[in-house]
């Protein structure tokens, strides 16, 4: 063979040579190619398939963002202590279960919630003008369970004595005496306020809201609040909510329903 034939069969074997590698670096190109998104993708799955779903108890393929349980029970509190001065309770409406409350003393011995002491005494002080300059009295705040219960059974009596049969006697006294559990007493947060003269019940209607409280029963009301006419009790909202009732005319269950549908 010449020389030159060999130069080009050498030059010919560079070549398949060369496009030999080509085709190798191009299969491991594509190999690499392949295998990185298979995993890519079978990770992304990977990570929606640990989300479980708190509604049935299964696997979520979804992926959502949990915020921690702490935050939520955080606000639910925050909610329900923003809340504590606005509860409704009443003969439809019972007191929370597991209700606490801290208590402070008042002239005359009654106990209140610490958190209505300050307005209350300062709704007392201003009354005086409306007292023959007396300081009035609170005769009946916080109530027990067993308190509230004597004096629903005692009002029970009363009508029975009166000649009420017993599902009579219990409908009359339930417009005067709430059902146990039911009482606003038991929130610590209502007072029968008692005077030297009457004249101190037309201040307190006109002026409680200043201080927060609202005349709770008005005798135009029943029928709402499921409770007679009481002249001498009063319960705290807070200043704000007092104030509106008092312009707008509602009692508690309108305040509270009007703000709910809005």
């Amino acid at each position: 063979m010449s020389e030159k034939n060999t130069h080009y069969t050498k030059e010919a074997k560079h070549r398949r040579k060369r496009r030999g590698h080509k085709i190798l670096i191009l299969f491991l190109l594509v190999v690499v190619t392949v295998t990185a998104l298979f995993f890519f993708f079978s990770r992304g799955d990977s990570k929606k398939n640990i989300i479980a779903d708190p509604a049935n108890g299964q696997l979520n393929t979804a992926a959502s963002v949990h915020e921690p349980e702490s935050d939520t029970e955080d606000n639910d509190l925050e909610s329900e202590d923003t809340d504590w001065n606005l509860k409704l309770v009443n003969r439809w409406n019972p007191l929370p279960e597991k209700y606490d409350i801290d208590l402070v003393e008042v002239p005359g011995g009654e106990k209140v919630d610490k958190r209505i002491y300050e307005p209350l005494m300062e709704m007392l002080e201003a009354a005086k003008e409306g007292n023959w300059n007396q300081l009035p009295v609170v005769v009946s705040g916080y109530r027990t369970q067993k308190k509230q219960q004597e004096l629903y059974d005692e009002k029970i009596a009363e009508y029975r004595t009166q000649g009420y049969s017993k599902d009579e006697a219990v409908k009359q006294a339930e417009q005067w005496v709430a059902v146990p559990g039911c009482s606003e007493h038991q929130l610590g947060i209502a007072v029968d306020i008692n005077g030297a003269t009457y004249d101190l019940y037309f201040w307190l209607q006109e002026n409680s809201y200043k201080y927060g409280f609202i005349f709770r029963y008005p005798g135009g009301k029943t029928n709402i609040t499921g409770t007679a006419e009481e002249v001498w009790h009063y319960r705290y909202v807070g200043v704000e909510a007092a104030t509106e009732m008092y312009k707008q005319g509602l009692c508690l269950e309108e305040y509270l329903g009007a703000n709910l549908s809005a």
